[in-house]
Parts: C-alpha cells; structure tokens; sequence
C-alpha cells in the first residue's frame, strides 16, 4: 500500500538517487541537497513499506501561481497510479494554501496531466521569474520541447 507523507531531511539522500538517472537525461532539473534541503516542506514522498518509491514537490510563486515540481515514480512501480495521487494530493494543498488561480506544470508527458484536468498553455505566459530562476539551469536551455500546462484550483 502507497502512503503519502511529508519528506523529511533524512530522505534527501534517497530523493536524490531516485531522481539521479532523469537529472542526467534532462528530464528532470537538477537540485542540489542544499537546494531540497531549503525547500524540504514543498516535497511530498510515495513510500510502499518505508521505501521511497516516488516524490514531487509544490512551489509557491505568488499567491495566484503554484507550480508542481520534480514528479518522479520509481520505473519499477510504474502503472499503479501513484504519480496520480501525488499530484491530486498537491493540487488539494495547493487550495488549502490559498493558491488564488493556476497550478503549472512544465513536463515532457503532458497527456498525464491533460488526463488530470491541467490544459496547455503557452509557455510565453509564464512569469518570466519563473523561466529565469529554473530553466537557465537545464541542460536543455535554451532549446527547450517541455509542454507548460496549468490546472484552475
């Protein structure tokens, strides 16, 4: 059974094994521990038995924009939707927070997330803080296919 909790200083190291393979293709943006560290309280952890089996994150940019980050499952518990219930489980932190209009996400699967109710946007509308703060440090930038999608809370 998947339980979802709140990640923990002790589970960065396991976070970052987890996430090494994507973060080297590109597909996921590299975060130092320091970095997770800072932000622990935006990470939510999918663990079967006490193992991380999979985590994401939830940034607040503004009290209207919250952005889904760093959404990855263990490639051997794919299939079991639990890249769906973490992300339900932050687009309903996102309205306990007060996220006031747009949950974003930017993802190269974005049929994943059209199933979950977030619709395509172009990219040109993001806040520019946003594009400068994160994707200047992608191995992609600046020739980037991610796909920006948001979902109305």
């Amino acid at each position: 059974m998947i339980e979802l909790v709140k990640a923990k200083l002790d589970d960065i190291g396991a976070m970052q094994a987890l996430v090494a393979e994507k973060v080297k293709d590109g597909t996921i943006l590299n975060r130092s521990e320091d970095e997770v560290a800072t932000n622990i309280r935006s990470y939510v952890l999918a663990k079967e038995e006490g193992k991380l089996v999979g985590y994401t994150a939830l940034h607040i940019h503004s009290p209207r924009l919250a952005e889904i980050r760093s959404l990855i499952v263990d490639e051997a518990y794919r299939g079991r939707h639990i890249g769906k219930q973490m992300v339900e489980f932050m687009l309903e932190e996102a309205k306990a927070l007060g996220v006031k209009e747009d949950v974003l996400v930017l993802t190269y699967v974005p049929e994943f997330f059209k199933k979950l109710g977030f619709h395509e946007i172009d990219k040109e509308v993001i806040p520019e803080h946003k594009i400068w703060a994160d994707c200047i440090k992608c191995i992609h930038f600046p020739v980037c296919n991610e796909v920006a999608l948001v979902y109305k809370v």
